[in-house]
């Protein structure tokens, strides 16, 4: 097997013998993405000097027989809305394309303390503001699995980078389902964790009330050991951030309660997601779990509420961007008004301007009770939902995405379409659960098709632990060829 095909639990027990150097596991991430990324695209920058130097000084830290991080050596990609500091951060956007961080995030501390080498900064949907990773200002990144496809957004860059094998883990974030579905549509497990599991601080906020760090990997140890490695409370700097209970995947499921709600297998979900998704849920039942019909009522109206209320975040978490303290600056030889004005023209995209729009209207005077109000209050009734469900079981299966990768292009006229691509995923940030997409069949296309798990407050343990042992019962996940 290829060096660059390895997990990074392989990585590590492979660097730990000293069976490989960090230095050549360095080498093979950077030269398959030198081979596959003019295609893929899925990188912004690449650190190859940085990480070969800093896999050199693991290297002879080894050598004296100092102790290493669990991550020591192993390659990991950056979504590029997570500060680095003395590297680019642009959130892919004209407005913050000359951007350098003079601190790190909190989660790239971590992997800094856990050895990891920073491979780079990948791709997404401009501020994370996308469902098809086609809005970046830069480029428009690949489905590795068919280049012609979206790889799913807003962390379309790190789900492809993974899918690739460019590097074996990479971090993103998921507001409404920019983990899962990424994951889902690529072929790879992806993890949003519960609201405050991992720190924010130094993630560019889009909805601080929805947003959340999480890792992408091939297999679910890998994502298991990166969310280990990235969670806890950041007392310093998150307020939100929580300690986060977490043992490693265990290796049955066996008297555990699958949940099955139908709204989640209705209309807009196409029928070879929906018979995927329930092959593998008879799987879990073959391996010992009992299957729960269960219903959710409100979800058909997730979307609105989702799109309203991360709008309205949006609106003001980007009104920042003013063009005096940082960032793209517009024309300064007229009135302020217009410097403001020529600013965030030039320096957004049309999808952050749609929404910026939409998130000021609903908090406007007159339509704030109509509009915003009404959207909290359905997110109070969807997380009664979620906990009067796990009274019934353990866990809740749904397909991730409601069909395979669509084609690039195909939906960025009709921006409806492109929202209702996260139909399936945005219940779990109204309601701050965690969520994790694992590959479960392919589509007649060829293309990958993911089941997602959702679970209680901070049972991210059991949900990897359901991973893991559909993963095991499969025989593991399938990677692209070539």
């Amino acid at each position: 097997m290829e060096l660059y095909r390895r997990s990074a639990v392989e990585f590590a027990a492979l660097l730990e013998k000293k069976e490989v150097s960090a230095l050549e596991v360095a080498d093979a991430a950077l030269a398959r993405i030198e081979a596959v990324d003019g295609s893929v695209e899925a990188f912004l920058s690449v650190n190859g000097d940085a990480i070969r130097a800093r896999a050199r000084e693991i290297d002879e830290r080894r050598v004296r027989g100092e102790a290493l991080g669990r991550l020591a050596g192993i390659p990991v990609a950056v979504k590029d809305n997570i500060c680095t500091k003395g590297i680019a951060t642009t959130c892919a956007s004209k407005m913050l394309e000359n951007f350098v961080p003079p601190y790190n995030a909190t989660v790239v501390d971590k992997l800094n303390a856990a050895d990891a080498l920073i491979a780079g900064k990948v791709n997404m949907d401009e501020f994370a503001m996308g469902g098809s990773c086609e809005n970046s200002a830069f480029k428009a990144t690949k489905n590795p699995w068919d280049l012609t496809r979206v790889p799913g957004g807003s962390s379309g860059g790190s789900a492809a980078a993974v899918a690739a094998c460019e590097v074996p883990l990479s971090l993103g974030s998921d507001t409404g389902g920019s983990i899962r579905c990424p994951a889902g549509l690529c072929g790879i497990v992806g993890l949003k964790p519960t609201y405050g599991a991992v720190s924010r601080f130094g993630l560019v906020a889009f909805a601080s009330s929805l947003d959340q760090i999480g890792p992408f990997a091939r297999t679910v140890d890998d994502a298991a050991l990166l969310f280990d490695v990235i969670r806890g409370r950041d007392a310093a700097h998150d307020a939100t951030s929580k300690e986060c209970p977490f043992t490693m995947p265990g290796a049955e499921v066996k008297g555990l309660r699958i949940g099955v709600p139908k709204e989640y297998f209705g209309e807009g979900v196409t029928e070879e997601v929906r018979a995927a998704v329930l092959r593998a849920v008879d799987e879990l039942k073959a391996l010992g779990a009992e299957i729960v019909e269960i219903s959710l009522p409100s979800t058909g109206y997730a979307l609105s509420a989702y799109y309203i209320i991360s709008s309205a975040e949006a609106s003001s978490n980007l009104a920042r961007y003013d063009g005096v303290k940082y960032g793209y600056s517009g024309r300064r030889d007229g009135t302020l008004s217009d410097l403001y004005l020529t600013t965030r023209s030039e320096g957004f995209g049309r999808e952050v301007k749609r929404r910026i729009m939409l998130g000021t209207y609903v908090l406007s005077s007159g339509y704030y009770d109509a509009y915003y109000k009404r959207a909290k209050m359905l997110q109070k009734r969807i997380s009664a939902e979620f906990a009067a469900a796990f009274e019934q079981c353990d866990v809740i299966a749904t397909p991730t995405t409601p069909s395979t990768a669509f084609r690039l292009g195909e939906k960025l006229s009709d921006p409806l379409a492109m929202y209702a691509s996260d139909i399936c995923t945005v219940t779990a940030n109204i309601a701050g659960l965690p969520g994790v997409s694992v590959p479960c069949g392919f589509g007649a296309d060829g293309l990958p098709i993911g089941m997602q798990l959702l679970g209680p407050h901070f049972s991210e343990s059991r949900l990897l632990t359901v991973a893991k042992c559909y993963e095991t019962a499969r025989g593991g996940f399938a990677v692209k060829e070539g």
